[in-house]
């Protein structure tokens, strides 16, 4: 038996729907203690998770794990680029949408045993405006939505809906235009969406043919929608049959650039940053490191 690696776990006690699960109990019946040698974190302020996982990785740390939700996957996330740690994730939020995309068990047990015998291999990660994501960033309406959920303090998917339906009622599509592949698309756009992954979170699926091992973007763009049409979308979104629609144009690329008269919200693996004009989108091919089903990695 060889000697064990370190494991980091770094938790968001605050996280997602399951907050009252006995995580470090967990941990402790479940990890193969003659695998890993570890210790758990606790975050205590946004951005914790990204100066606690760039420390672990500087500790030697083979392995840190998120505990939580996407916020807090990706901000550990971030911190391991371009480092030997691997990251690990225990989904404890209400979207989940890399852990999803990976096939790692929601079940928080399960995810342990596939940390105990774990396969690594290599993802893609990209940047809009700089701030890095994993699976999916957007502008427009998506940007708008993610706004008022950093603003609500229900969490859930029953909440979010509703957040949904209520910005709907009162969103304006807004002119913007959109390079890709040496091509200039100007539209009025309802959601210019930027897939690494290939769902938002909760199986809703914006791009379902990205490839998170490609070095690739999926860009999906969608104009202005009506009642009817936004009906459709979530349809789509819900089936995996939006890529099918013809409310949806998807290009694929390594880079991409918007511009906008008007200044449009955007988000980052669902949460909210800001506000801009000018937007560049980058890929960093192969650039994190993972633990997940084997049948899942190249």
């Amino acid at each position: 038996m060889g000697i064990p690696e370190k494991a980091y776990f770094i938790l968001n006690p605050k996280s997602g729907v399951k907050s009252s699960v006995n995580v470090p109990a967990l941990i402790e019946a479940h990890l193969d203690h003659s695998r890993w040698k570890y210790e758990l974190l606790l975050t205590e302020h946004a951005g914790h998770a990204t100066q606690l996982a760039q420390e672990a990785a500087a500790q030697g740390a083979r392995l840190v794990v998120a505990v939580g939700g996407d916020g807090t996957v990706n901000e550990v996330a971030r911190g391991l680029l371009q480092t030997s740690a691997a990251l690990g994730i225990l989904p404890k939020g209400s979207g989940n949408g890399l852990a999803r995309h990976l096939g790692i068990p929601l079940v928080l047990p399960q995810a342990l045993a596939l940390l105990n015998k774990p396969t690594f291999g290599r993802i893609d990660s990209c940047a809009i405006n700089g701030h890095p994501f994993f699976c999916t960033a957007g502008i427009g309406f998506d940007g708008v939505v993610s706004s008022a959920f950093a603003n609500s303090t229900k969490r859930g998917l029953s909440s979010y809906i509703q957040l949904v339906v209520k910005e709907f009622r009162s969103y304006q599509s807004q002119m913007a235009t959109v390079r890709v592949n040496d091509h200039e698309l100007t539209s009025d756009f309802f959601v210019v969406a930027f897939a690494n992954a290939s769902q938002y979170g909760n199986n809703a699926y914006i791009a379902p043919m990205a490839n998170i091992q490609d070095g690739l973007l999926d860009v999906c763009l969608i104009r202005h929608v009506g009642l009817a049409e936004a009906l459709q979308l979530g349809y789509g979104l819900l089936t995996k049959q939006i890529a099918h629609s013809n409310l949806a144009e998807f290009h694929t690329c390594a880079t991409v650039s918007v511009h906008s008269e008007q200044p449009l919200h955007f988000h980052a693996d669902g949460e909210f940053v800001g506000l801009a004009n000018a937007f560049e989108v980058q890929m960093f091919p192969t650039s994190l490191e993972v633990v997940a089903p084997a049948d899942q990695l190249i």
